[in-house]
């Protein structure tokens, strides 16, 4: 039987579940007021940052990272940040998609899993 320990989040989902030392994150989107993409990733990734942490990990330990973007027109700039945020060596595994989000003011959603 596995253990499974949940971050707290809302009444809907919690902000990460780790099972057998993998630790699954939520989708994460832009707080406070980035209108932009650069800033709106930035935000995304710095509350990545902070999830990460609370869960006993870190960027250096990513397995994979997911990203939905409102217009791929955006994708340069999106690379442009996180090229910049991820640890040289620590590369994970990533997509990055098209979707329509839930709120017309978002410009990206990211969601990552990493190893304790």
């Amino acid at each position: 039987m596995n253990d499974i320990s949940r971050l707290p989040g809302t009444a809907r989902m919690s902000s990460a579940v780790i099972v057998n030392g993998i630790v699954y994150t939520k989708g994460i989107t832009a707080r406070g007021g980035p209108v932009d993409i650069a800033g709106q990733t930035r935000n995304c990734l710095d509350q990545l940052d902070d999830l990460l942490a609370q869960a006993g990990t870190s960027r250096s330990k990513l397995i994979k990272v997911m990203i939905w973007l409102k217009d791929m027109a955006d994708f340069e700039a999106v690379n442009a940040v996180y090229d910049a945020w991820v640890e040289p060596g620590h590369q994970p595994v990533r997509a990055c998609v098209e979707a329509k989000l839930a709120d017309p003011s978002l410009l990206i959603e990211v969601q990552a899993e990493a190893s304790l």
